[in-house]
């Protein structure tokens, strides 16, 4: 990989996600139970398309659908499960959207197949095609993007994982290793977005780590997700215990993210945290203001 920023284009099948220039934020919509931070707000399919609505209209630059929660201890949800959540509103946010950019959160072919014929994207594995082997077969049959992320374990015991030498060399060299994987079966490097999974088998210590350290990431030559929002680390950090009361600690590791060249921020507040990366942009390009 070459040591320098990514700053092209990536194709999907109804748009294309431009990362050459201002940090792209992608909305958070989980149609699911018992999520961390919203488990149950959008449950019904009425209630999912109205937010995934609202997001859009907030400036959300794509919005990451998911059906199963990865919070730490969670246990899996069956594929049956995941589609009867997210295939009504993936079809009813594409019929009404046309230009949107869907991303489907899930670790199953099954599920990744169905949402994909139903009008997603690009698909968001928490396990890097490690779980369902399959799924990365569909990806390269299919040659759709995909975005891996970095976790030791499973949700399940994530958190008895968390131990590093040097945490950042160990996600970079992961990664150098997954692409490399995944390049011989048949997925591209050109396809690929990485997120060192903040809150993902990782101590407070770890996550502001990989944060202040997260421009070693981007200078892999791979295009990088950051996912802050509202994690358990703010909290700590903070005295905060409620998550939804997190906002100014996320909006902080996002202008810390933007800051570093991160191409995307994956937030349950899209319109704060568009307005963080564009001031961020701005204050990087004060030219643009003369």
């Amino acid at each position: 990989m070459a040591a320098m920023r990514y700053t092209g284009m990536i194709q999907t099948l109804h748009g294309v996600l431009d990362l050459s220039g201002r940090t792209l934020v992608m909305g958070i919509l989980n149609v699911t139970p018992d999520s961390f931070s919203d488990g149950g707000s959008f449950e019904t399919a009425e209630a999912a398309v109205a937010r995934a609505e609202r997001m859009l209209a907030e400036g959300a630059d794509l919005l990451d659908i998911g059906g199963e929660s990865t919070r730490p201890g969670s246990e899996e949800v069956a594929a049956e499960e995941q589609l009867r959540r997210i295939l009504p509103v993936i079809e009813r946010v594409r019929a009404r959207h046309p230009q949107a950019i869907l991303s489907i959160d899930t670790r199953s072919a099954a599920v990744a197949e169905a949402a994909l014929d139903g009008g997603a994207d690009l698909i968001n594995d928490v396990s890097a095609l490690q779980h369902d082997p399959a799924l990365a077969e569909l990806l390269a049959r299919r040659g759709v993007p995909v975005i891996l992320m970095h976790m030791k374990g499973t949700p399940k015991t994530m958190l008895q994982e968390a131990r590093y030498e040097d945490v950042v060399g160990e996600v970079i060299e992961y990664f150098r290793r997954r692409v490399a994987e995944l390049q011989a079966a048949g997925i591209e490097p050109a396809r690929v977005i990485v997120d060192p999974g903040i809150g993902f088998a990782k101590n407070t210590f770890h996550n502001l780590e990989v944060i202040r350290r997260i421009g070693e990431l981007c200078g892999t030559g791979l295009p990088v997700l950051a996912g802050p929002s509202r994690k358990r680390f703010i909290g700590q950090v903070l005295g905060i215990e409620p998550a939804e009361q997190r906002l100014y600690g996320t909006l902080a590791a996002v202008a810390a993210c933007a800051q570093a060249g991160v191409h995307v921020v994956r937030v349950h507040d899209v319109a704060p945290a568009r307005q963080v990366v564009e001031m961020v942009r701005a204050i990087g390009r004060p030219e643009r203001y003369r």
